[in-house]
């Protein structure tokens, strides 16, 4: 390479570098000393880097979910399954009715289900059941040595987890719908019980039938879904006959499971509101506050006291 070709090479690195050669010709900027090369680079480097007292992205604090402590003592006395009543009636009819709905979730249903893992309970009209249930469901799926559980109050218009469980006004589900800028472990809450974690309602919204149908609330059930692989996630819901919201979530999930109140729910209003999710993949119903079959069995018992 010749030394005018070398000279205007050098000339283009210093004009890069931000110097100023205006008037210089090739010559003069072929001994330009590397230094000065050097040192606007550096200056340059320095200008744009962070100022010092701000993080670089990998030392930002990772956003983490709230923490609280759960009542044990209280949920045993009303009844919801905790260690403290794990070899109960119960806790043994839970057992049963959580099995299939874990066998779906993890693959091993005949034919395969999107979203299994995504597990809606709910009911045709209010009382009959829903909440204590999929509380106690998630409670015992929270036993599962390979599981972790996240427990969704999905019932916008009259959320019952905060007082059931005895949890903090906050942000949830709603707000993820209408904050994008908003984590979901930040929504989240974490409960004393190592598996368990919920997510409440969060703020009342005029559109919650909308956004619950929206774009932003599938790509929420696919992060929900498809986050950890051990998840299982079960949304507490409005009746199927007296809400949009729950038939707009049936849509979205890969099991139902409908609560029946024995001796009070009529035959028209079960199947009105199975019409309603007649097209979701796996639908199970439940027939629930039936009479004990002699005193003393005291699990219907307990289950019949409570709504919702």
């Amino acid at each position: 390479m010749s030394l005018i070709e070398r000279a205007a090479r050098r000339l283009d690195e210093l004009q890069r570098a931000g110097i100023d050669v205006a008037g210089a010709g090739p010559l003069a900027a072929e001994i330009a000393p590397a230094a000065q090369v050097g040192a606007a680079l550096a200056e340059r480097a320095r200008a744009a880097a962070p100022p010092a007292d701000q993080p670089s992205a990998g030392d930002r604090p990772q956003r983490r979910s709230r923490q609280v402590a759960l009542d044990l003592a209280r949920l045993t006395a009303q009844g919801y399954l905790t260690a403290a009543a794990s070899r109960s009636r119960l806790a043994e009819e839970v057992r049963v009715l959580k099995r299939p709905l874990l066998d779906n979730a993890r693959g091993r249903s005949a034919a395969p289900i999107r979203r299994s893992n995504l597990i809606m309970v709910t009911s045709s009209v209010p009382g009959e059941g829903k909440t204590f249930t999929a509380i106690n469901l998630a409670l015992s799926m929270a036993m599962e040595v390979d599981s972790t559980v996240l427990l969704v109050d999905a019932d916008v218009a009259r959320p019952a987890l905060p007082e059931r469980l005895g949890l903090p006004s906050a942000p949830g589900l709603l707000d993820l719908l209408t904050q994008p800028g908003l984590d979901v472990a930040e929504a989240m809450v974490r409960t004393s019980i190592e598996r368990l974690s919920v997510l409440p309602a969060g703020t009342p919204h005029a559109r919650a039938t909308e956004l619950l149908t929206s774009a932003a609330m599938n790509r929420l059930l696919d992060e929900l879904a498809g986050r950890y692989a051990d998840r299982i996630i079960v949304f507490d819901t409005p009746p199927l006959l007296l809400s949009a919201e729950a038939r707009a979530l049936a849509a979205q999930v890969g099991q139902v499971l409908v609560l029946v109140e024995a001796d009070r729910t009529t035959h028209d209003e079960v199947a009105s509101a199975l019409q309603t999710i007649e097209n979701c993949p796996v639908v199970m119903t439940i027939l629930n506050k039936t009479r004990p079959l002699h005193e003393g069995s005291g699990y219907y018992g307990q289950y019949g006291e409570q709504g919702a």
